[in-house]
């Protein structure tokens, strides 16, 4: 009896025993499954020629601004165009009452006519008196009275000329024709408005939105830090008409089509201490519309040994300060603070605090402890962030 009670405690001390193993493996298993050494993709940083870009505050404008006014006075009869429309050069908007001015044309026809008769009738008096002179009929005077006869009815066939040439100038005036292409905004007169051509009221406004001017400042020292940086070797100018200006909504959407700069006043505004600057963008869908706020982006200077990291490498504090990790030579994941400038596609431009040759770690940060192993590999990045990158870079 004692036998079999010692032999049941001894097997039940085995089982307890061989649970317990059990569960510290489990546990150990677990434990290890937890803490596996993270995969991550890494970058070696290879310096390369970056643009130095400038993003700053500007509005669209007009290219060309047209108003439209009358050029005789009268009473509106018509309006032809419709508002907000494309309008193209030599388009009638407005027709005036010409009644007046066509009496006008008839008369001055009328008074031609009769100059045109006296100077037909002056030629035939003085080839008249040529033939009798050559007789010795008639005396020098009056040979010299019907010369200056013919003279005066020219200079009136001239003037009468010149009277109906002006009427069918004024009756042509009574159509109000587009001066320039573009879009034209809202009728300012109605039908039966009396218009005068003295007045300097508009009839409508036209502007020309295709290409469209992109109008924004700078800082005057920030111009002159980037022109001594030149100067002093530190960066490239971007070749004649090479500056790469783009426009960026405020959603952060990039404009499809690129601009052009055009000039840089010479002047310094003495209340802001900005500089204006004008670049011109095509506007075929017409998208951008006169006074819409954008940012320009516009290529000032080139750095030619520059380095770049993609923007998902980039970790920050909780104070906003950016970090990135650093593939150590013993496979740890270092942090290190770094100053960042502006974005160029999907990647961001280092100031300072990393150097060409060290590998930053791209892909996987969100698994990374500071100091911890990491497992590295050469990080490859997918077709659109690639292709980002390098359009942002040419």
């Amino acid at each position: 009896m004692l036998m079999n009670k010692g032999l049941r405690g001894r097997k039940a001390l085995l089982t307890v025993t061989a649970m317990l193993a059990l569960v510290a493996g489990q546990v150990c298993s677990q434990e290890e499954g937890q803490t596996p050494t993270p995969a991550v993709g890494i970058i070696e940083l290879k310096a390369h020629a970056v643009p130095v870009m400038s993003e700053l505050p500007g509005r669209i404008a007009a290219t060309r601004v047209s108003e439209v006014r009358a050029r005789v006075s009268g009473i509106l009869q018509e309006r032809v165009f419709e508002q907000g429309s494309l309008v193209q050069k030599g388009d009638v908007l407005y027709r005036i009452d010409p009644r007046l001015f066509e009496v006008r044309v008839a008369s001055a026809e009328a008074a031609l006519k009769k100059a045109k008769a006296i100077e037909a009738n002056a030629k035939q008096q003085l080839e008249r008196q040529r033939t009798l002179r050559e007789r010795n009929v008639v005396s020098a005077v009056d040979y010299d009275t019907a010369a200056v006869n013919l003279d005066q009815a020219d200079a009136d066939v001239a003037s009468q000329q010149a009277v109906l040439d002006e009427a069918k100038i004024n009756l042509g005036y009574t159509e109000v024709r587009a001066p320039i292409t573009g879009v034209i905004g809202g009728a300012l007169a109605t039908e039966g408005t009396l218009v005068t051509a003295d007045s300097t009221s508009n009839l409508a406004l036209i502007q020309q939105v295709d290409p469209v001017y992109a109008d924004f400042t700078q800082s005057a020292q920030q111009l002159l830090a980037l022109k001594q940086a030149v100067s002093e070797g530190k960066l490239d100018s971007p070749a004649p008409g090479q500056a790469r200006v783009e426009l960026v909504f405020d959603g952060g959407k990039v404009y499809s089509l690129p601009g052009k700069l055009l000039f840089s006043n010479a002047n310094v505004d003495p209340n802001t201490g900005q500089v204006t600057l004008r670049a011109e963008f095509p506007n075929p869908k017409g998208d951008l519309l006169p006074g819409m706020y954008v940012r320009v982006r516009i290529e000032q200077a080139v750095q030619q040994a520059g380095l770049t990291i993609p923007q998902r490498a980039v970790t920050r504090t909780s104070e906003g300060k950016p970090q990135v990790f650093v593939l150590a030579a013993d496979s740890t994941a270092q942090v290190r603070d770094i100053s960042l400038g502006s974005s160029l596609g999907s990647e961001w431009v280092v100031l300072s605090g990393l150097k060409e040759g060290e590998k930053v770690i791209a892909d996987g940060v969100q698994k990374v402890q500071p100091g911890a192993k990491v497992e590295a590999e050469a990080w490859k990045p997918d077709a659109a962030e690639s292709s980002t990158s390098i359009q942002a870079t040419k």
